[in-house]
């Protein structure tokens, strides 16, 4: 199979092919870039594989004028920066040992080799920089059927580094099929493999969470995780029952996928400690979370915390009552955070100071959002 792909002619990459072919060295665009290329989606890295040796790519880099980082040397990885983009080469390379987070390896020559340490057979393609396709692991009828399919045995690719697990229901949420169903061998050994996720770093756990929860339509798989045990690990007590009404009313209203609005929804236990979220993620999801539980009105939830943070407290109710959003929801939430309390200290001044004249403007500043922040200055001090 042969594909004209235009990211294969940037001059930057280019040279490093040309580079390593001229010195007779193998060379291929792998993994994400090929698969992403053939589906229509959207194309972020171009990683590349070679039979080059660590330090023979440095060699071949440096004579070609690049200059090269030596980001993963030990496991073959070499960056070189080429127009101004960062490009990973990597030596074929197989496993020699895992213990389910890292792994030992050794340098290879042969591609098969290469590509049955991968994790999914949709993964595990190659492409030259004249654009043939290099399939050693039939993944291309998984591709095309948009199955995500552990590489031979699904239990041996999940023992090797338990964020398989993870990343098995994140590329389907991204990649799969909708209608199809998750992998049958897949998930069973998702599920006999549930422990192992103890095993693996919070911010590991985190970052793969980041990424499924910002899938167009994250709910089959958090279904399927929850069903296996999985999700538990995670984030114990988290309840993926919101998600599909939350997804649906996102899409009425047009509004963007997010991770941290869908967080809120799947709720959970110590989700700054499981997904390691930083401060700030933290204080966002405390003030979604905390407009939900107490209720407020869209005008007020908008003047109290600005328009992004009011839509995801007014979403999330609503795909936890499964109740269709107020029709008026989204134009309240605007009109909150554009409005303006019209009293001011200066109004007092000469009157009122120091305590009194706090308690004073929290009282009327009360009595405004009570107003549906309709009340009018001249109301508010008569």
């Amino acid at each position: 199979m042969k594909i004209d792909a235009k990211w294969m002619h940037l001059p930057a990459s280019i040279v490093i092919m040309q580079a390593l072919a001229k010195a007779g060295k193998q060379a291929f665009f792998v993994g994400g870039c090929v698969r992403n290329h053939l589906l229509g989606a959207a194309i972020s890295d171009l990683d590349i594989a070679t039979d080059a040796r660590p330090e023979q790519t440095l060699k071949i880099m440096e004579k070609a004028g690049l200059r090269t980082i030596p980001t993963g040397i030990e496991h073959g990885t070499v960056t070189a920066l080429s127009g101004g983009a960062a490009y990973e080469i990597t030596t074929f390379r197989r496993d020699v040992e895992t213990d389910g987070r890292r792994a030992v390896v050794a340098f290879s020559t042969d591609i098969l080799d290469d590509a049955r340490r991968r994790d999914f057979t949709m993964n595990a393609l190659y492409a030259g920089i004249n654009g043939e396709v290099l399939d050693p692991l039939n993944g291309l009828p998984d591709l095309r059927a948009r199955r995500v399919r552990f590489i031979e045995n699904a239990g041996d690719r999940i023992a090797e580094d338990y964020l398989r697990i993870l990343r098995f229901f994140r590329f389907h949420a991204w990649y799969g099929d909708p209608t199809g169903g998750l992998d049958v061998e897949g998930l069973a050994a998702c599920a006999a493999g549930v422990e192992g996720i103890n095993t693996l770093s919070k911010e590991r756990i985190g970052s793969e969470m980041r990424k499924l929860l910002g899938a167009t339509d994250p709910a089959p798989s958090l279904a399927s995780m929850s069903h296996c045990g999985a999700l538990m690990r995670i984030l114990p007590g988290a309840n993926p029952s919101a998600i599909a009404p939350l997804v649906h009313f996102e899409c009425q209203a047009g509004i963007a996928p997010s991770w941290q609005r869908r967080l809120a929804a799947l709720g959970g236990e110590r989700p700054m400690e499981n997904l390691r979220l930083s401060k700030a993620e933290a204080r966002r999801l405390a003030a979604v979370l905390k407009l939900v539980s107490a209720g407020s009105t869209p005008a007020e939830a908008g003047y109290r915390h600005g328009e992004d943070i009011a839509k995801d407290s007014v979403l999330v109710t609503a795909a936890s009552l499964s109740m269709p959003v107020p029709s008026n929801s989204f134009a309240e939430i605007e009109r909150g955070a554009t409005a303006r309390f019209p009293v001011q200290a200066k109004d007092f001044q000469g009157k009122l100071e120091g305590k009194e004249l706090g308690d004073k403007l929290k009282a009327l500043e009360k009595r405004w959002v009570n107003s549906g922040l309709h009340a009018s200055q001249a109301e508010l001090l008569d």
